[in-house]
Parts: structure tokens; C-alpha cells; sequence
């Protein structure tokens, strides 16, 4: 088997049974079983649960830093590249809500080193957004009466919101739901004094496919 597929089958395994057992009523035995590969294998690219657990949230991390990285690179008016990372955070974290929602339930039990490196990680996402809410600021385009922080736990109470309410089933598809949640927290930002005219959603859904 190539190694995608052991990681990918091991890590679907895992996030159904943690979500269907929990972590800790998981054992290795029951991964592989479910898996359909061997221990050996799994250790091949899993030191231990704990370390398939982080796997887990890994891969979202390591995808939503990656987009930040390109989108920000691309460079651009502040408010369009701070669109385009708000909708993309909120598009990985739809197609990827049952890691997230495993992932947040069973942190806790991570290990300290490997809770302290994904608060690491985190934390080196949420300062880029930060610097692009601070770069419209000082561009005086958004609201400077409301700290930073809590402009940005704004927006991210409704990403860690979405297991609560969305599904595959809902009306709204991925994109159209990351554009409308994104639409109200760029609203949010506005100073009530600067007036704009955004462009319509088929557009700016047209432009974020086109990346």
C-alpha cells in the first residue's frame, strides 16, 4: 500500500471509532482492525494513539497554514486577502469537521508536548490573521474600539461553532455558508463611517474557485 493510503485509511478509522467510542475506550488494536492494516504498519507512520490523535489535527493545521501562506503571498488589498483566508479557514473546516470535532473533544488527553505544539501552531495562524486585521486598521478601513483579540474570538467562536449546526444535509452548500458567515464578520469589522460596496457572492465564490 503507498503510504497516503496507510495514513489516510488509519486516520479515517480513528476519527470514526473516536468519535463513536471516544479516545480513551479506542484501543490500537481496534484502528488497525478497522483500518485493515497491520500494527506494524500504523507504527510505521504513528509512534503511538497519541500520536495518531495529533495526526489528526495535523493534517488541518498543516492545509489551513499552507492557504494562509499562498493567500497572503499573493499579496493584494488587504480586504481581499483577508476575505479569501476567512472563507478558506471556514471551507477546511467544514470538509474537514469530524477531525475537528474528534480532535477538540479529545485534546485534553493529548500528551503535554504535542498539546503545547498545537497550541504553538495555533498561535502562528492567529497572529497572521491578527496582522491583517491590524494592516486594515491602520489603513482605517476597520473599527479600532474593539480590541484585536476579541475581534478575531468574533470570528473563530463561529468556526468552532459549525459541528453544532451544519451538515452535508443543510440547504446551504460548503462554499456558500463560509461566504455568508465571512460576510457577516467583514461587516463586523467595518468603521461605521467607511462605506463599500462589496461585490456580489457569485462573484467572490467565482474568484476563491478559481485559486
Amino acid at each position: 500500500m503507498k503510504q497516503s493510503q496507510v495514513v489516510s485509511d488509519v486516520i479515517r478509522a480513528a476519527v470514526e471509532l473516536f468519535a463513536e467510542r471516544g479516545y480513551a475506550n479506542t484501543s490500537v488494536q481496534d484502528i488497525v482492525d478497522a483500518a485493515g492494516v497491520t500494527k506494524g504498519a500504523m507504527y510505521h507512520y504513528f509512534e503511538s494513539k497519541d500520536d495518531l490523535l495529533f495526526g489528526i489535527y495535523d493534517r488541518v493545521l498543516s492545509l489551513q497554514q499552507s492557504h494562509l501562506d499562498v493567500i497572503v503571498g499573493e499579496g493584494g488589498d488587504v480586504d481581499d486577502v483577508l476575505r479569501a483566508v476567512c472563507v478558506d479557514v471556514l471551507e477546511t473546516s467544514i470538509e474537514y469537521l469530524a477531525e475537528g470535532t474528534v480532535f477538540f473533544r479529545s485534546m485534553d488527553m493529548l500528551s503535554e508536548p504535542r498539546r503545547k505544539e498545537v497550541v504553538r501552531r495555533r498561535r502562528a495562524y492567529n497572529d497572521e490573521f491578527a496582522a491583517l486585521v491590524r494592516q486594515g486598521q491602520r489603513e482605517g478601513n476597520y473599527r479600532d474600539d474593539i480590541p484585536v483579540p476579541v475581534l478575531i474570538a468574533h470570528f473563530f467562536s463561529d468556526v468552532h461553532y459549525l459541528s453544532y449546526w451544519y451538515s452535508e444535509e443543510s440547504p446551504e452548500d460548503r462554499t456558500l455558508a463560509a461566504v455568508q458567515i465571512t460576510d457577516l464578520f467583514m461587516s463586523s469589522l467595518r468603521r461605521p463611517d467607511v462605506h463599500t460596496t462589496p461585490a456580489g457572492d457569485d462573484a467572490r465564490v467565482a474568484r476563491h474557485d478559481a485559486r
